[in-house]
């Protein structure tokens, strides 16, 4: 028996290939294109956390960080989510410090899935979520958002209590959410957190959002572990890198009851062990930054938002506008696409611009066939120049 011809990857790993970013981004710099399919900042993160990333470095701070995370670090996490949520975990045992928050979820989810067990998460999902329970051997049970007529995707309630059931091991819940910029509402949330109790799971919360809700939002963020009953059920999960515009530092963590951080360090350990060392404790300066820094964060992705959206109506998209997030998605029905994978393959050549189709988000690939993903987390400038590309579309339809 030869294995010459064979792919040696195991099955599970098979339908994941490269990812969606990593095609759209090399379409991007093979035609010149404006990239707005990667969500990743093109500034840097404020002075005060570079500068102490450097005095790090210098200062020797470059050999391997305690397991759990920089004790400096830790505690700035739990300050800063007493701080915004009023939620006290304890540094020493209900805080583990990760590789990005990406590495967080799986750590969560090999952690506390056996094969088998059903995991119910919200689709369109961030593509790392389905490889993930296919790692552990767990079986993904999506809850599609869709659209309302004012424009805010929602949630089915008959179709999240059907998405439960006696195999179920966790809820993975994103909010605010990727790619869709939803806030998941009191009513949602109050849903899941029952239900959560009712068949004995855990909740995993993705919130690396956390402080990208912007001021006409529908709703405001409320942590899940903020509700009646949650806290000793729910692993909360966020990240350096949204927050602070460092996405290529991947420093994040996880806060939760000390036995699950305690099951995710385990993991954790065997994945990359640690990371990041000289970049901790300038993360745990950012997170003491005052105020006016996040809200101005906040203001400034808001108007981002809002220039990229007007853009994408005037080129004749249909857009969803979101509640948070760096993303804003929209249908391109209106501009005589009919396949969103087709249409972003074809978007550089036509205008010079790059998104993503978020159809490669759904197991309901129909749900999401014609939806794209535009990033809106870059300069004005850069915003601008994309706007003027796209309206081409426009003129030559």
């Amino acid at each position: 028996m030869t294995t010459a011809n064979v792919d040696p990857l195991v099955a599970r790993m098979r339908p994941f290939g490269t990812t969606i970013f990593a095609e759209m981004s090399a379409l991007a710099v093979r035609t010149g294109a404006v990239n707005l399919g990667q969500g990743f900042p093109d500034t840097d993160g404020p002075p005060e956390m570079l500068a102490a990333a450097a005095e790090a470095l210098r200062g020797g701070r470059n050999q391997y960080p305690p397991g759990p995370g920089v004790p400096e670090l830790r505690a700035a996490i739990a300050a800063h989510q007493d701080r915004f949520w009023g939620l006290t975990y304890d540094p020493d045992g209900e805080i583990v410090v990760t590789a990005g928050a990406t590495e967080a979820v799986a750590a969560s989810i090999l952690a506390l899935c056996e094969p088998g067990d059903e995991v119910v998460c919200f689709e369109p999902y961030y593509d790392s979520y389905a490889a993930s329970i296919a790692l552990a051997g767990a079986v993904r049970r999506p809850v599609t958002l869709r659209p309302g007529a004012d424009g805010r995707y929602a949630v089915d309630p008959a179709e999240l209590r059907a998405a439960f059931g006696p195999r179920t091991r966790l809820v993975l819940l994103n909010s605010p959410h990727n790619p869709t910029g939803k806030v998941f509402t009191a009513g949602e949330l109050a849903l899941v957190a029952e239900l959560c109790q009712e068949y004995d799971a855990y909740a995993v919360t993705d919130e690396v959002y956390e402080h990208l809700v912007f001021t006409d939002a529908a709703a405001p963020h409320v942590p899940l572990a903020t509700l009646p009953g949650m806290r000793e059920r729910t692993l909360r999960i966020s990240s350096a890198g949204k927050t602070f515009s460092c996405t290529g530092w991947k420093v994040g963590w996880a806060s939760g009851p000390a036995p699950l951080v305690s099951a995710v360090l385990r993991v954790k350990q065997f994945l990359t062990f640690v990371n990041a060392a000289p970049l901790q404790p300038a993360v745990a300066v950012a997170l003491a930054l005052p105020d006016d820094y996040f809200t101005g964060f906040r203001d400034g992705m808001q108007a981002r938002r809002d220039q990229l959206g007007a853009a994408l109506r005037a080129a004749g998209f249909e857009v969803f506008s979101p509640d948070g997030t760096y993303f804003v998605t929209a249908d391109v029905t209106p501009l005589g696409g009919r396949d969103g994978i087709e249409f972003c393959r074809s978007l550089p050549q036509r205008c010079g611009v790059v998104a993503v189709p978020t159809q490669v988000f759904y197991d309901d690939v129909e749900a999401g066939r014609r939806l794209v993903r535009f990033a809106f987390c870059k300069r004005p400038e850069v915003l601008a120049e994309a706007g003027a590309r796209l309206r081409r579309l426009g003129e030559d339809g």
